[in-house]
């Protein structure tokens, strides 16, 4: 099943977000439920979020994904949505 991780980051942690990015991009490349992945933009082109697309077999592996990511280790979001995706186009 295909669901769409989206987070919003805490106000003023992009000092959190940018101490962790390599932990976190070496997290997404090597963990095997990811499909596409990347930063949300505030106002200002700032990264303020992620928006990520896994391929799990149930919700319960994808709760156990964001569990062991490193931004949400660090504090990073303020938010996190895990919603049910369904690929139209792509």
């Amino acid at each position: 099943m295909l669901v769409a991780l989206i987070a919003h980051d805490k106000p003023g942690a992009l000092a959190i977000r940018q101490e962790n990015r390599p932990a976190h991009v070496d997290y997404l490349k090597s963990s095997g439920p990811v499909q596409q992945a990347g930063p949300l933009l505030d106002a200002a082109g700032e990264m303020a979020g992620s928006l990520i697309i896994l391929d799990v077999d149930d919700m319960a592996q994808a709760e156990a994904w964001v569990a062991a990511d490193p931004y949400g280790k660090a504090g990073l979001f303020a938010s996190v949505d895990l919603i049910p995706w369904n690929r139209v186009i792509g």
